[in-house]
């Protein structure tokens, strides 16, 4: 149980629930294959079943950390930071993403999308799950969409949010990992014959990085 203190420094994004940080390559979507600074942000109550960060859903077991030890951290490794989780949208990013702005980093989101926007952000990553659709603040400023591909039916869900998002997203697919050696063909078919989309790759569970 948090103190009445700390609790009120959580709620207004000046202490966040942080699970863990590392500098790595960026694996998936747009900016695959460059460096870049994870902060990973625990809860979430999306609940996605193939979630391979399941231990990040629960905030509770994760120490509020301040906002400025994380940006300390930080910007000792990389021009780029990732915010994700769990789903860093459920808190306040105003205050983190200012202080990361400050600090000249450039800085991204990836979310579920299922909380309205908060924080000043110069990429958004939107990977929509079906049990929580995304807010209209995300699909209206996602500058990216990662639809993860489980089964057949996960490509009618892909082009249903194609055409919420806004039209200037960048639109991928990408096989779930425990599924890519079925998957991945379908979507390689799927995005010749539609070649708005790209092909998305989980590249750091391949190369073994975090």
């Amino acid at each position: 149980m948090l103190s009445k203190e700390i609790q009120l420094e959580v709620n207004k994004g000046a202490m966040l629930p942080l699970m863990e940080e590392f500098y790595t390559i960026q694996g998936e979507g747009y900016h695959t294959g460059t460096a870049a600074y994870f902060i990973r942000i625990g809860g979430c109550d999306v609940g996605c079943h193939w979630c391979d960060v399941k231990e990040s859903w629960n905030a509770e077991l994760h120490p509020p950390t301040s906002i400025d030890q994380i940006v300390a951290n930080a910007s000792k490794y990389s021009e780029t930071v990732v915010v994700t989780g769990g789903e860093p949208l459920m808190w306040d990013m105003s205050l983190l993403t200012q202080k990361l702005k400050d600090s000249d980093r450039k800085v991204h989101i990836e979310t579920s999308g299922a909380y309205p926007l908060t924080g000043t952000w110069d990429w958004i990553c939107l990977s929509p799950k079906k049990n929580k659709l995304p807010t209209q603040t995300v699909y209206d400023n996602a500058q990216e969409l990662k639809v993860i591909i489980y089964n057949k039916h996960d490509f009618i869900f892909a082009e249903e949010q194609a055409d919420k998002v806004n039209e200037n997203a960048i639109l991928f697919l990408q096989p779930e990992w425990s599924k890519k050696e079925e998957m991945t063909p379908l979507i390689v078919d799927y995005v010749m014959n539609n070649p708005k989309w790209r092909v998305s790759l989980q590249t750091h569970k391949y190369l073994n990085i975090p």
